[in-house]
């Protein structure tokens, strides 16, 4: 391999050529992948064209290339409705609170489910900790209305019998408590999902160091605390900064469903905000320009966290 010195260091020079050596001695795996990147510059990226539409006055009738552009008015339009802070406002809320939730719910999850002994019972709580990932937020919106509802409501009638409150609460037509409403939905609904990647990384770490730890007297918990948590800390660390890029991008079904005029002022958030333009009010220019503002939000993010942990020395994703 070719060197270079500088002062008194021997410094490697990279071969050229690296990239494509392993790129044909791996030529099989290579042609695989084929197929799945070209399905993903398909739909992923060729749809971006449409990003025109966020720098013109567009109209159906004229189309992409017959309609005006106006700049960043489009833009500046964003910035200059009172109503986008209000959603922006309920999406950050929302996402913030899912997340915290969500990592810290999936990692205590994992940790206890790690230290069932019993396998029947461990597969059995799994199974049931699953199975709601799977179901349409149509049907977990009816649960909860079902739950929450003032006539009949199981949350009611436990809470009434426990004379903690003296008549029914209806708790969906209260618009600050939606956050926790959807939070407490959205963590019943994917807590046992998002546990899957971490059972994997307990289940690969190394026994040895378990087996020692109890040689030395240390207690399960302190088992857990030591060995285990240190353990999922790269892996938690690394899905951490990839849920920060969905920050801005909390979708909107459950919002939807869970929501209702009452709440309103609480459940909107940006994706019903930008549908809400784009469908009802035909101004595809508007819903596209905030689409656009959510992607580099979700950019810089990434970018902003991946840079952190480097200069933290944590696990990145580039």
């Amino acid at each position: 391999m070719a060197e270079t010195v500088l002062g008194r260091e021997t410094v490697p020079v990279k071969r050229r050529g690296k990239f494509f050596g392993k790129l044909a001695k791996q030529w099989q795996l290579a042609l695989m992948s084929v197929p799945f990147v070209l399905i993903g510059m398909l739909f992923s990226y060729g749809p971006l064209w449409g990003w025109i539409m966020a720098f013109q006055d567009y109209s159906i009738a004229k189309g992409v290339t017959g309609s005006p552009f106006v700049g960043f008015d489009n833009f500046a339009r964003i910035f200059e409705d009172d109503q986008f802070f209000r959603v922006l406002r309920n999406t950050l809320a929302m996402s913030l609170m899912n997340m915290a939730t969500g990592f810290v719910g999936a990692i205590v999850l994992a940790l206890l489910l790690n230290e069932v002994r019993k396998t029947l019972f461990k597969r059995a709580i799994q199974t049931i900790t699953y199975i709601p990932h799977f179901v349409s937020w149509v049907v977990i919106a009816n649960i909860f209305s079902f739950l929450l509802s003032p006539d009949g409501g199981i949350v009611n009638v436990v809470l009434m019998k426990l004379n903690l409150i003296s008549e029914p609460i209806y708790f969906q037509g209260k618009p600050e408590w939606f956050w926790y409403i959807q939070t407490l939905a959205n963590l019943w609904k994917e807590i046992g999902w998002s546990t899957i990647i971490y059972l994997a990384v307990l289940v690969g770490l190394n026994p040895e160091h378990y087996e020692a730890a109890e040689v030395d007297g240390a207690s399960r918990f302190q088992k857990m605390w030591h060995i285990s948590v240190p353990g999922l800390m790269p892996t938690a660390i690394l899905l951490l900064t990839m849920s920060i890029g969905w920050l801005i991008n909390s979708g909107f079904e459950s919002q939807f469903v869970l929501g209702n005029d009452v709440v309103v002022e609480y459940s909107d958030v940006i994706d019903l905000y930008a549908l809400r333009y784009s469908i009802q009010l035909s101004d595809y220019a508007y819903g596209m320009a905030i689409n656009m503002f959510k992607t580099v939000v979700s950019i810089v993010l990434v970018l902003g966290v991946t840079f952190l942990a480097k200069k933290t020395n944590q696990s990145r994703l580039f």
